[in-house]
């Protein structure tokens, strides 16, 4: 097909596979360039598509051939187009899934072990799919609106694939605010638990707190220890870590009682769930 009547910067965006979305007009003609992800195999891929309307035909520039194809009027347009978004509402809803999926394991306190992993691939993901929407839905709307010209040009068909579109956008950005809640959730959790470790190592250096102070006098190397001469200083040692251990555990609990509480409240609330209760 002859390209001479395209300028030549708007055929050396067609021939870039990098470009954005994007779209031009002419006299006669209209160039519309969209950059779509698409779903390959669990992984996303983004594919750029240029098409070219004139005279009441529609071509797609093929990537190989270095050409534009016919692929017929703007009803053979919006088959193409339409089975495209189609296809991108089906993935986009697939995200939802799986990330409803990741968090229902989050709240039944069995997250898998490469939770953040998931959650890093799928925020790329969806961010990479919206951001390639935001501009396709912009570059499409304006194609509408100068399709509206023509009467050949079903206004409601097109209009239907730029909602799903539109559809396809929302979603992704639905996906990640539910990815970043769900993040601050499990970011909760994994201080939770972490409070927790250090709570409990902290009552076993309390408890051997007392022991490690009079290890500490009685190793001294010096003069006028106490039991030093005692055949029984040792029992008697013993006697008195007992009780300095006694006072120190009861005035520590009674201090903590409510922390303590509350972490038995927690853990009974979670044994009915384990059970299947």
């Amino acid at each position: 097909m002859q390209t001479d009547f395209l300028d030549t910067l708007i055929l050396e965006d067609i021939e870039n596979p990098e470009h954005p979305s994007d779209f031009e007009s002419g006299d006669d003609y209209a160039v519309l360039i969209l950059r779509l992800p698409e779903l390959y195999h669990q992984e996303v891929r983004v594919v750029s598509y240029a098409f070219l309307s004139r005279e009441g035909q529609c071509y797609r520039y093929d990537r190989e051939q270095k050409d534009f194809v016919l692929l017929g009027d703007f009803e053979a347009l919006h088959r193409v187009l339409d089975e495209k978004a189609d296809r991108l509402i089906r993935d986009t809803r697939q995200y939802h899934v799986e990330i409803d999926r990741l968090e229902e394991s989050l709240y039944d306190e069995h997250p898998p072990r490469n939770f953040m992993e998931q959650w890093i691939t799928y925020k790329k993901e969806v961010s990479l799919i919206h951001r390639l929407m935001f501009h396709a839905t912009l570059s499409f709307e304006l194609f509408v609106n100068y399709g509206k010209r023509s009467e050949a040009f079903d206004e409601l068909a097109y209009a239907d694939i730029l909602e799903h579109m539109a559809r396809v956008r929302d979603l992704s950005k639905g996906a990640m605010e539910k990815l970043d809640n769900l993040h601050d959730f499990y970011r909760a959790k994994v201080d939770e638990r972490m409070n927790r470790n250090m709570y409990w190592l902290t009552i076993i250096s309390a408890i051997f707190l007392p022991l490690t102070l009079l290890t500490g006098f009685f190793g001294m190397n010096t003069g006028g220890l106490p039991f030093t001469e005692d055949p029984s200083g040792t029992a008697k040692v013993l006697v008195l870590s007992m009780i300095l251990e006694a006072l120190f555990l009861l005035g520590f609990f009674l201090m903590n009682r409510p922390k303590i509480r509350r972490f038995r409240r927690k853990d009974l609330s979670k044994a009915p769930r384990e059970n299947g209760l």
